[in-house]
């Protein structure tokens, strides 16, 4: 005896067949592609991506420029320091963010890396060795369990150190959003004193109406400014990456570019007015 189906049923079932093989990809809410975009990368003459999750209200909107990169994995850099902070808190290689982690004695070229830091002071100049020390208490093994207990990336420890600059470690803008929004809501498996605190030492702007957390990162090659806007109806996520031929002279449009996109949705004040970040490796 033949078993009936209802039209709708079939088309739950194809769908579902069909996410499982990568054909679908499930995108959080509306999804829309913002073409229009393209002339905030225009203006400063790189290639790039940005991805908006918008929370406010009773609203759940994706938006997306430049879909097809959007879902390319690419090396996090220092956007790593968001999770690599967990990590460290979670494995008790630091307490909290008071605590001193002294200098190593070794000049760089940065001069606020030449001092000693603690993990607000590591966040904000990306002090890269600080978080080499964390990587090295914790060991790959662990790093990699903490990556795929949240699902980060490919979670992959592999390659030149550090990995999550010059390695194998890669993450797409898309998965970058899941990410800060199950950090937003402290529904990442960690405490949430851990999670509030990283929270608070991302902060880079905030007035009375809104409160903007972010990290910028680079590669060398890729460029990234990810993070989210608290507004009073809710909060704003965004990933952005892109291309930076020109390197040092590239990174100064990673938030250039954010920002106009956040201002042109009204998720950051029109006239706001901002100072570019310290050119450093990131």
């Amino acid at each position: 005896m033949k078993r009936k189906y209802s039209k709708g049923a079939f088309m739950l079932t194809l769908v579902i067949v069909m996410m499982s093989i990568g054909w679908v990809h499930a995108v959080p809410g509306k999804e829309s592609i913002r073409s229009d975009w393209k002339q905030f990368f225009d203006q400063v003459q790189v290639d790039g991506t940005m991805v908006v999750l918008d929370r406010r209200g009773n609203a759940k909107s994706t938006l997306i420029y430049n879909a097809e990169r959007a879902k390319r994995k690419y090396v996090p850099a220092s956007t790593y320091k968001i999770p690599h902070s967990l990590f460290a808190l979670d494995a008790g290689v630091v307490r909290d963010e008071f605590q001193i982690i002294k200098w190593d004695g070794k000049v760089r070229s940065y001069p606020a890396w030449n001092a000693d830091q603690n993990l607000r002071s590591s966040m904000r100049h990306s002090v890269v060795w600080v978080y080499q020390q964390f990587a090295d208490s914790i060991g790959d093994a662990r790093e990699h369990e903490y990556m795929q207990k949240i699902n980060y990336g490919n979670a992959a420890t592999s390659g030149q150190d550090p990995f999550w600059v010059k390695g194998d470690l890669a993450i797409s803008a898309v998965e970058q959003i899941t990410f800060l929004e199950t950090l937003y809501q402290n529904k990442l498996p960690f405490q949430e004193i851990h999670q509030r605190l990283v929270k608070d030492i991302m902060i880079v702007d905030a007035n009375r109406d809104w409160i903007l957390r972010a990290k910028s990162g680079w590669s060398g090659d890729i460029g990234w400014w990810v993070g989210w806007v608290e507004c009073s109806t809710g909060p704003v996520f965004f990933a952005l990456n892109m291309d930076t031929p020109h390197r040092l002279a590239d990174l100064p449009k990673r938030e250039k570019i954010a920002r106009s996109i956040l201002q042109s949705l009204n998720a950051l004040p029109q006239l706001e007015s901002s100072t570019p970040e310290p050119v450093k490796v990131k």
